[in-house]
């Protein structure tokens, strides 16, 4: 993480923590259109293949011989599974990742075998998501949702970047992937180790629960829908689209906790509504809202343990937050405005109509 110079930090704005520690206060955040829409009629299919079950069960004694009984069950996912999260080749190499593949296995194996008792149950969370589905297709009727979930085991470091942030899940040609090693609940044995946590510090792997695969999945599909745009530059076009996606989010997600999609804290979450204010005015002061170089506007728009200039407690990527609530305020004031009419406006419009002044 970059290393930031402290630049004209007010008062009130490093009293942030000692003022939550006094926020006891319930907040009750805003989703636009209170209305949830009926969607309990709308038909979606959602096929659940535990492909880390089938996997696990190959003879690793004869793993070429297993190979085609399991790519004529995932002919779509094997391949992707073998190349792009075990990064072995998928042509004959002499036999290096049939070796490969059978050390995985043999190392992976507890793992494994964590996941089959955590996850022996996968009805509530195929249920949760046939739901957001539901809601999917309710928002965005021409949109072709997946029809199949896989869960799998991939290596500890199999992580995948989207504009939300980064998860150990995965949107295929056609299907939701889970990868189970990133969501065996925070305490895990797996996440203590040294490495893990090399890899995934504290503020990460807190989220390494099983609450967070529904929001992951829908993550995913949000970001399938709605593109990342190469032309967001700025603090506030990278804010504006992260409060866009939120937004959707919440239409595809209405009965899951906040925090879940955002991914604070709860005492984050209620310090930011409580000093929505002083942070607005601080990027307002120091010039950010329309800075475009990386290295000054990362530590707000990146993951981390906090955003440095705001102080030791605040939640990292700040620019979630302040997203959110811009959008919120311009939906307030334009209720009619279609979802896809919204995904569509620039970021600056969407700023100086929504004339958002937090206090």
């Amino acid at each position: 993480m970059q290393h930031f110079k402290k630049h004209s930090v007010t008062p009130a704005m490093q009293k942030w923590f000692f003022f939550l520690l006094f926020v006891t206060a319930c907040f009750t955040a805003c989703n636009g259109n209170k209305k949830t829409p009926d969607v309990s009629n709308i038909k979606v299919n959602l096929e659940v293949q535990r492909f880390e079950q089938d996997f696990f069960a190959i003879d690793t004694n004869n793993i070429s011989a297993a190979m085609p009984a399991l790519l004529q069950k995932y002919p779509v996912f094997l391949p992707d599974f073998i190349q792009h999260i075990l990064g072995l080749s998928l042509i004959d190499d002499g036999g290096k990742s049939d070796a490969a593949i059978k050390m995985f296995l043999r190392d992976y194996r507890l793992v494994k075998d964590t996941a089959s008792k955590v996850f022996s149950n996968f009805t509530a969370i195929e249920d949760d998501l046939k739901k957001g589905l539901q809601f999917t297709k309710y928002y965005f009727p021409a949109y072709h949702t997946p029809e199949k979930l896989i869960t799998f085991i991939g290596p500890l470091d199999a992580i995948f970047e989207t504009t939300l942030g980064k998860t150990g899940d995965v949107i295929t040609q056609d299907a939701l992937a889970v990868g189970l090693q990133l969501h065996l609940g925070n305490n895990a044995s797996l996440y203590q180790s040294q490495v893990a946590q090399s890899l995934f510090p504290k503020y990460v792997s807190r989220k390494f629960e099983p609450a967070y695969i529904v929001v992951n999945c829908m993550k995913n599909i949000v970001d399938d829908i709605y593109p990342p745009r190469a032309a967001d530059k700025t603090l506030l076009d990278l804010t504006i689209d992260k409060g866009k996606r939120l937004y959707v989010l919440d239409k595809l997600l209405p009965h899951v906790a906040d925090t879940l999609k955002i991914g604070y804290t709860e005492a984050q979450l209620k310090g930011c509504y409580a000093n929505e204010g002083l942070i607005w005015s601080f990027l307002i002061q120091n010039n950010l809202i329309y800075n475009s170089d990386p290295l000054r506007i990362q530590s707000y728009v990146e993951e981390g343990p906090l955003t440095q200039e705001l102080g030791e407690g605040s939640p990292g990527n700040i620019s979630l937050f302040l997203g959110w609530q811009i959008i919120k305020k311009y939906m307030e004031k334009f209720p009619d405005t279609t979802i896809d009419a919204l995904l569509q406006l620039d970021a600056r419009q969407i700023l100086q109509d929504s004339k958002y002044k937090p206090r």
